[in-house]
């Protein structure tokens, strides 16, 4: 009879020591799309390439033949999209299969800004060679966040299990800008520390999902099923209100200290669709609404600025060599623009050396699109945020446990939100606020911190070679993403 072989230890189902072995793996969908990303964003450096020697050769009174087949800035263009090519190349020899979707459409949004850049005077910012130069530095630290996570990252341990030590890092910060920061356009926004210096509130808004999505998929069940009633009014258990409220003060503390409208409206939006997500109760979200407009109305009669605020949203032609300058001739760029906009580096002139509009750069990059891509450029960009959100959502879906699920969404949903946020400040649908488009805008924090948002999600997005341990049921949430994926 031959010897039982011998039992060293058991493990469960899907903690087995997986080996990470280097195989690469062609991504023909996502290099299809970047060759058709290099191809567009070539041919808007040579139309605004054309464009600036048109202009120049008007000025020096001695207009002729335009070159029409060389870019803006080769050296810049090349630089770039060697670096997006790059991070592809990265992703082939690690052999992940995650999402092709994502770093094309990324690619293509800061393509477009960095074009904006470019056009735009270089005087306005950067200390890199002026602001096409220091965008594109910027870029370039991102794409390597980018590849570095979605390579790096192959389990969300270290983020579900320390939820509480990110919160806690994340009220330090706030408190640091509060004793520290220095106020930018009446705003205390941004830190310096030694020679670098930031705006947190980026930073925080990837932080407050990762606490979100590690207490919503731990007591998701008791704010599905139980309930306190308050005469006709259901809420949710008194012990889990806390963080909730905690929440609400928080996004009105910020208005308060920081005088930030936007970053306020967008860490407590983030906070209520999640909570949707996970509970699909429409209740809890119609209370925080609720609380949110009680609150907004008692800071306009209270403080100056939000009022100013609201008051130029309402009516910005009172003042409108004023307060309500920046609105206006945003209305007026995109009229301007129409249809099919005047073509790149077709906008308004310099005024004295500045653009026509104030922080141009960074608070109304949409406007000087809409004016030189028109309505259907602004459209086209819209619809790269609509494709990040739903191959956020998409992700979502296919996640296995209802940490990942709400992280996935809360990532999508945080680009989704800040982009809808400055665009309909824009167009004057809400009222102004600070608050930068994603990839889009000129700002180290912000493209920092929407790359590790990316990153994230390219890295969620692995589909296993082997066969995973059957995921948890997670009833009305998967239903709910579903339904957003498609």
């Amino acid at each position: 009879m031959s010897a039982a072989p011998r039992v060293t230890g058991m493990r469960a189902v899907g903690q087995e020591p997986r080996r990470f072995r280097v195989a690469p793996q062609l991504r023909g969908r996502e290099l299809g799309l970047l060759v058709i990303v290099g191809v567009a964003l070539y041919v808007g450096s040579v139309s605004l390439g054309a464009t600036q020697r048109f202009r120049e050769q008007l000025l020096e009174g001695e207009p002729g033949k335009v070159d029409m087949t060389t870019p803006a800035d080769a050296g810049l263009l090349l630089i770039y999209l060697g670096a997006l090519f790059l991070v592809h190349a990265i992703l082939v020899m690690a052999g992940r299969r995650t999402d092709q979707i994502l770093l094309p459409t990324v690619g293509l949004l800061a393509g477009i800004g960095l074009l904006l850049m470019e056009r735009l005077p270089q005087n306005l910012a950067g200390n890199l060679g002026g602001l096409a130069q220091t965008q594109l530095v910027w870029l370039l630290i991102g794409f390597g966040i980018i590849a570095a996570l979605a390579v790096a990252v192959r389990n969300d341990v270290w983020l579900r299990r320390y939820k509480y030590t990110w919160a806690a890092v994340g009220v330090g910060l706030l408190l640091l800008v509060f004793l520290f920061g220095s106020e930018t356009n009446g705003a205390r926004l941004t830190l310096t520390l030694g020679p670098f210096s930031g705006q947190p509130s980026e930073l925080l808004k990837v932080i407050l999902v990762v606490f979100l999505a590690g207490y919503l998929s731990e007591n998701r069940p008791l704010l599905v099923d139980e309930s306190t009633r308050v005469g006709p009014i259901r809420l949710p258990p008194l012990p889990y209100l806390a963080p909730m409220v905690a929440m609400w003060a928080i996004a009105l503390g910020i208005v308060v200290v920081q005088k930030d409208l936007g970053a306020a409206l967008l860490f407590f939006a983030v906070f209520l669709l999640l909570l949707y997500v996970s509970t699909a109760r429409i209740s809890f979200v119609v209370l925080g609404l609720a609380a949110f407009v009680i609150g907004a109305g008692l800071l306009y009669f209270v403080f100056d600025h939000v009022r100013t605020r609201i008051d130029i949203w309402v009516d910005p032609f009172v003042d409108p060599q004023g307060a309500g300058f920046q609105i206006v001739q945003a209305l007026h760029a995109f009229a301007r623009g129409g249809l099919i906009g005047t073509g790149l580096g077709n906008g308004l002139p310099t005024i004295a050396g500045r653009p026509p509009i104030p922080a141009l750069h960074t608070d109304f990059p949409l406007a000087a699109l809409g004016e030189e891509l028109g309505l259907v450029g602004i459209l086209a960009i819209l619809g790269l945020y609509l494709v990040l959100v739903q191959r956020g959502l998409r992700i979502a879906s296919a996640a296995q446990d209802e940490f990942r699920a709400i992280l996935a969404a809360g990532l999508s949903l945080v680009i989704g939100v800040q982009a809808f946020i400055i665009a309909a400040g824009n167009l004057k649908l809400i009222p102004l606020t600070g608050i930068t488009l994603p990839f889009v805008s000129y700002g180290g924090s912000s493209l920092l911190a929407n790359s590790v948002i990316v990153g994230l999600l390219i890295a969620l997005s692995e589909r296993a070679r082997e066969p995973l341990p059957p995921p948890r049921r997670v009833g009305r949430l998967r239903g709910l993403f579903d339904r957003g994926a498609a």
